[in-house]
C-alpha cells in the first residue's frame, strides 16, 4: 500500500464496515511502518491488509476484501501473505481481534490455525453502543520446522 492508494483503500472500508477506519488511520499505519499491503487484480482493488510486527510478536491490525469481491478466496490469500510478513518478521505469534457478529472471518481464522484465546469487551462500536472482540492467536513455527518443537 502507498499513499495514494489511501482514498481507494478508505472507500474499500466504507463499503465493508459500518464504523469505518478513516484515511488518517491507514496514513499513520504507512508513517508508522506497519506492513500494509493491498490486493490487486490488473488496475482492480480487490483488498487490503494491516500488520504491525515487534518484539516477537505480529498483530493483524485490518484485513478486508470489497464486498463484491468476497467468498472467492481472496481474504485467504491476503490472510497468507500477513502471516508471511509475521514471520519474516521473527514473529512467533500473531494475534488478531474479530467481531463476534463476523462468522464468516470466525471461521477463516479457525480453518487458518488461529484459536481462540480470549474476550476484549466493549472493543468495538455497535449500532447500539458496543461489541465485544474476540481475540485469536496462532503460533508460528520456522519455515521447515514440526511441531512440537
Amino acid at each position: 500500500m502507498k499513499q495514494a492508494d489511501v482514498d481507494a483503500v478508505s472507500e474499500i472500508e466504507k463499503r465493508a464496515y459500518p464504523f469505518p477506519w478513516t484515511p488518517g488511520i491507514f496514513r499513520d499505519c504507512l508513517r508508522a511502518g506497519h506492513q500494509c499491503w493491498v490486493l490487486e487484480a490488473g488496475t482492480r482493488l480487490l483488498g487490503y491488509g494491516v500488520l504491525s510486527a515487534a518484539a516477537g510478536e505480529a498483530h493483524i491490525l485490518n484485513v478486508c476484501i470489497a464486498p463484491e469481491y468476497q467468498g472467492r478466496g481472496h481474504g485467504r490469500r491476503l490472510l497468507a501473505r500477513l502471516v508471511d510478513l509475521a514471520r519474516w518478521h521473527h514473529a512467533h505469534q500473531v494475534f488478531l481481534e474479530v467481531r463476534p457478529s463476523n462468522p464468516r472471518a470466525i471461521n477463516l481464522y479457525r480453518d487458518f490455525g488461529f484459536n481462540e484465546i480470549g474476550l476484549r469487551p466493549n472493543y468495538y462500536p455497535a449500532e447500539k453502543g458496543r461489541e465485544d472482540a474476540i481475540v485469536m492467536a496462532m503460533e508460528l513455527l520456522p519455515p521447515g520446522r514440526d511441531w512440537p518443537p
